[in-house]
């Protein structure tokens, strides 16, 4: 599957209870392009970026992952192509040790066992936590946690990365660490993120939600420069500009 083009047009969402979850939302976001989404809480943000690896489905509309739709029958192949790190790495760490973790999605593909240890070693390579490997995931701090289970989702190979909320709890050594992880990475990337200042740096795009539609879509130093919008969707200047 090609990542050059993540297109959702009209894209609406009601939860069971008849809470609206998204209302009309539409964007595009082409090849490389690293994209933050902002907003407040309830905005919409983590619930489109579910649509995006189709662990929700749309009430309305449509989500397209480079040619193919998602749909119930194309879910084995989106969940193979877009990458989704959690809030709560917690969530997507659950086995008895790293490497047993970063492991069990290639091992689900029924590739070969030295193609999955090389896939492995180089996504924990890439995150800087190869000496992690045989380590309990309970015994890792909250930025090792956050490595490992980036970790998980690359070893996938996927063609897009969906990240909720990336540096949330992180010291401030291990936001920088991921920072720089971020900007090292070529993939197309949407980020759901409060962390204003990780956005400026590492997305070059900005997409405001709030109560579930776009308020705003735009280069990231002009959109947080606009005091108005930031007032509107509840949202203040990064810190480094206040």
């Amino acid at each position: 599957m090609s990542h050059q083009l993540v297109e959702v047009q009209d894209l609406h969402f009601t939860w069971p209870d008849g809470t609206p979850g998204l209302r009309g939302v539409g964007l595009r976001v082409t090849r490389g392009e690293a994209v933050a989404l902002v907003g407040a809480n309830g905005a919409g943000k983590s619930t489109l970026l579910l649509h995006l690896c189709g662990a929700l489905l749309p009430t309305r509309g449509s989500v397209r992952v480079g040619e193919v739709p998602v749909t119930p029958e194309t879910l084995p192949l989106i969940r193979r192509a877009v990458g989704m790190v959690f809030q709560d790495p917690d969530d997507q760490l659950f086995l008895s040790t790293v490497q047993d973790d970063v492991a069990f999605g290639p091992g689900n593909l029924g590739l070969p066992p030295t193609e999955v240890t090389r896939r492995v070693d180089e996504a924990l390579a890439r995150v800087g936590a190869l000496h992690l490997r045989d380590r309990p995931p309970w015994r890792l701090s909250g930025g090792e946690k956050r490595a490992v289970a980036i970790a998980t989702v690359l070893s996938m190979s996927p063609d897009l990365l969906v990240m909720d909320e990336p540096s949330s709890h992180l010291d401030p050594r291990s936001r920088r660490a991921l920072i720089g992880l971020l900007q090292g990475f070529t993939h197309t990337r949407l980020i759901a993120t409060h962390d204003l200042d990780l956005a400026l740096e590492v997305c070059s795009r900005t997409i405001v939600l709030g109560e579930g539609r776009v308020l705003a879509d735009g280069r990231t130093g002009e959109i947080l420069q606009d005091d108005a919008l930031l007032a509107q969707s509840r949202l203040e200047r990064p810190l480094r500009w206040q």
